[in-house]
């Protein structure tokens, strides 16, 4: 069998900015190509994480008719791929750049793009993404407003429409700025409930205040427009658990909520939210898990919070740290659901981190919510109904 070899460049990073995740800039990393994805010598019955080898955090991937459209943080562009397998090595799939702006430009949306998400409402697409002017690099004196550190003051969110029904033959135009009342907001997500459009996203407190990072929601009009007051925007999960904080137990600084992902039961038609929780640039980096139990989103008592633990997380054993920020979706054939997330393979990670993407199927529970596997390298079975 051939092994091949996938070298990313290294490059240094100010250690000042330490929300500053440029995949560009990632330190030396190596894989055999072999033992990624879907392996040929079982006839492509099996595969094997990470299933794509690009410095790629927090991945987004939908299933729309007969294709897979995937998104990650580039940093500098927003990329879509698609392939016809969620497996195969997404290395080789098909991909193009729908947007990339002037990084010197100054605009609001320049620089540090993160966690795009593709969206097909209303027979339109919608790449929902943040990104800020400035590099993650304020005035000194904006950032002096802040109790700890905050490089990431400035990120907004903003959103992508494309000119047509076809994801891929779209060309895609910068059309809104989601309003969350100039102040930080990263890793928005659509949330939908009972006709209505929701964002969901990372948010703080007030503009300045820096940490926590917790779970904002706001009522949107349509996938361009907010329609709540910052006095109705709803707070809906703070990382009050001790295993949302880094270092554990410690309440304030780098105690995250971030990477919201609506999940809905297709059985029972129980709706969560599934985020990621603690911190990303560590090993704890995990998933945590919220349930819709009231009638209104808006209304935080509405949320019930998993409190037991991680619902998903690292796993030293198999060399799997910092599993987080994971999307959804499910094999071909529609019977199976897989889990979409990135991981990093060191417990010591540097500045700029190198997470590649990795999927694996879960399964619900008895009492509706999903149930996680252990985080692995596989072999595993593909998806059914993959060709």
């Amino acid at each position: 069998m051939w092994s091949f070899i996938f070298i990313a460049s290294t490059l240094l990073i100010n250690l000042s900015t330490p929300q500053s995740f440029d995949p560009n800039q990632a330190n030396l990393q190596t894989f055999d190509l072999a033992l990624v994805g879907t392996d040929p010598s079982t006839n492509n019955a099996s595969y094997h994480n990470p299933i794509s080898t690009v410095n790629a955090g927090d991945p987004f991937v939908l299933r729309h008719e007969d294709w897979y459209f995937l998104t990650y943080t580039t940093n500098d562009n927003i990329t879509l791929k698609r392939s016809r397998s969620l497996t195969d090595n997404w290395d080789f799939a098909e991909s193009r750049v729908v947007f990339k702006p002037n990084a010197s430009s100054g605009e609001p949306w320049s620089t540090d793009l993160w966690a795009p998400e593709i969206h097909h409402i209303n027979q339109k697409w919608y790449i929902i993404f943040t990104a800020t002017p400035d590099k993650d690099a304020p005035p000194p004196l904006q950032d002096a407003q802040c109790p700890f550190n905050c490089p990431a003051v400035n990120h907004r969110m903003f959103v992508l429409e494309s000119s047509g029904p076809d994801a891929w033959a779209s060309t895609y135009a910068l059309r809104s700025t989601l309003d969350t009342f100039d102040q930080f907001a990263i890793d928005g997500t659509y949330f939908h409930h009972a006709d209505q459009i929701y964002h969901i996203y990372s948010c703080w407190e007030d503009t300045y205040s820096a940490w926590p990072a917790n779970l904002c929601i706001t009522r949107m009009s349509d996938p361009l427009t907010i329609n709540s007051t910052l006095s109705e925007r709803a707070i809906i999960s703070v990382p009050d658990e001790p295993w949302e904080q880094v270092p554990r137990g410690r309440p304030v600084r780098l105690a995250t909520n971030e990477g919201p992902q609506q999940l809905v039961n297709p059985h029972t038609g129980q709706n969560f939210v599934v985020y990621s929780a603690a911190r990303v640039d560590t090993p704890f980096y995990c998933l945590g898990l919220l349930e819709l139990v009231g009638d209104d989103p808006m209304i935080p008592c509405s949320w019930r919070k998993h409190r037991e633990g991680c619902v998903f997380q690292q796993n030293p054993d198999a060399g799997v740290y910092g599993t987080g920020h994971a999307s959804f979706t499910v094999s071909p054939d529609g019977t199976e659901h897989y889990v979409v997330y990135h991981a990093q393979t060191t417990d010591q990670p540097k500045s700029n981190l190198y997470r590649t993407i990795r999927t694996q199927k879960f399964t619900w529970g008895e009492n509706g919510a999903p149930t996680f596997p252990a985080a692995l390298n596989g072999p595993f079975d593909v998806p059914r109904g993959q060709n």
